[in-house]
């Protein structure tokens, strides 16, 4: 059975965990997470859907696309000029780059309820403005939150009153290290489509809330009647309602999720797919409830650069000009359909969930989920493909790009039956040792 050599990404990764703490910035690009001691870990170059790492190997990347960022697809022509061309006039200066007010028009324009936008540079840290934002306004502390909403004090607070409470809502094993103790008791989840439980909060906190947190859509649709009724009772007792759309947005439509689903929140907070690839995030909100971003403290130097927002706006133009959401819907129905015929093919228990432009997958048997996942990722990374139990699809994918991974994903499947059929454990096959999940990332 062919194996794979390990090269020069793994090798500047050994390097990296001795300077960097983790080794990467970014838990969801950790090695370990996918294939421990053989990942790629960097890259050379990104175009479309295609990946060279550092020894010059080309994959295709039917996994992430940048984590969800690239929605476009990997360094687009246009968005890139249009990058290039404001860093030719000087990404920085000590006046305003006048595309944030352009940038801004254009997302109120998306988004006719909204009234006002500020600027963060990461979906986290946007989050954690938003935070402040609906507390500044209520002048009240607690907010009930379902989801994965970053890393920033406010959400990890939760696990300071009970160790367990982020657990399944999104990343198990988050310890609040450094997240002050008074903090305690501001942060109470909630889970998506449990209705009752999130009455129940509200209720038992009443008059002391300042926001409901949470993704108006993302492994599941909503059930008939729960966004409304959230709605309807934040706005009843003057609570902020905050969609969290740094993963959702710019998928189902040209700007929010909640869009589609009819449902219009006071703040909604964008990154990853507002600009393909560069740093920038936005939070969006009611003219009023913006306005107390003007009586705390909000200011860096960076939100101000040019270069991030001329991205925006291009990608914006592309992303609608294209209707990309119309290609990340079919390219996704495609796959989570194609992984569903082979299971079912290949006799596999697979569950299969998120929406289309997010979409993943688990295969369950005898042996851990993740002994099935190391095994998948090893054996398509043989074959050339960034894969892992998950797909975002982009506008640089196409039907036959996504006919022959299936083709792939085929092979890794039969491979999978084979060895159940033997009797014997998929764990006998890996190369190295079986990938992490969680917040599994200390050296």
């Amino acid at each position: 059975m062919k194996k794979i050599v390990a090269g020069r990404g793994h090798e500047l990764y050994l390097q990296a965990k001795e300077v960097i703490p983790g080794g990467t910035q970014l838990l969801s690009k950790r090695p370990e997470m996918f294939l421990p001691d053989l990942w790629p870990a960097y890259y050379s170059k990104a175009k479309g859907c295609r990946i060279w790492d550092l020894d010059g190997r080309e994959y295709i990347d039917v996994s992430y696309m940048g984590i969800g960022a690239n929605v476009l697809g990997y360094a687009n022509d246009e968005v890139d000029e249009a990058a290039k061309a404001a860093i030719d006039k000087g990404g920085m200066c000590t006046l305003n780059a006048p595309e944030e007010v352009y940038l801004a028009q254009a997302l109120l324009e998306l988004h006719p309820w909204a009234g006002g936008v500020r600027y963060a540079k990461a979906g986290g840290e946007a989050m954690a403005l938003a935070a402040r934002i609906a507390r500044a306004y209520t002048k009240k502390d607690i907010i009930l939150f379902c989801g994965y909403h970053g890393w920033h004090d406010w959400y990890l607070s939760a696990n300071l009153s009970n160790k367990n409470a982020l657990n399944d809502q999104h990343i198990p094993g988050l310890e609040p290290l450094g997240v002050p103790s008074g903090l305690a008791g501001t942060n109470l989840p909630f889970h998506y489509n449990h209705i009752e439980e999130f009455h129940a909060l509200m209720k038992k906190h009443e008059g002391k809330i300042a926001a409901v947190v949470m993704e108006p859509i993302r492994n599941d649709y909503p059930e008939e009647h729960f966004l409304e009724e959230i709605r309807d009772a934040t706005k009843k007792a003057g609570v902020i309602l905050i969609f969290d759309e740094v993963s959702a947005g710019f998928r189902l439509c040209a700007g929010g999720s909640h869009k589609v689903l009819g449902v219009e929140p006071d703040i909604a907070v964008f990154a990853k797919g507002l600009t393909n690839g560069y740093p920038l995030a936005a939070i969006i909100g009611q003219k009023d409830v913006m306005e107390a971003a003007q009586g705390t403290f909000i200011s860096s130097t960076f939100y101000t650069e040019k270069v991030a927002f001329a991205a925006a706006l291009k990608n914006i133009e592309l992303y609608q000009k294209y209707r990309v959401w119309e290609k990340q819907n079919e390219y996704g129905s495609m796959v989570q359909k194609g992984w569903k015929e082979l299971s079912e093919k290949y006799r596999l228990t697979i569950e299969i969930g998120g929406i289309y432009p997010l979409s993943h997958f688990s295969i369950i048997g005898k042996e851990n989920a993740l002994v099935y996942k190391t095994f998948f990722v090893q054996e398509m990374l043989k074959m050339g493909y960034i894969a892992s139990n998950a797909f975002y699809p982009s506008y640089a994918h196409s039907e036959e790009i996504l006919k022959e991974y299936l083709q792939k994903v085929d092979k890794v499947f039969k491979k999978i039956n084979r060895i159940n059929s033997k009797g014997e454990n998929v764990e006998a096959y890996l190369d190295g040792p079986v990938c992490h999940s969680g917040f599994g990332r200390l050296n």
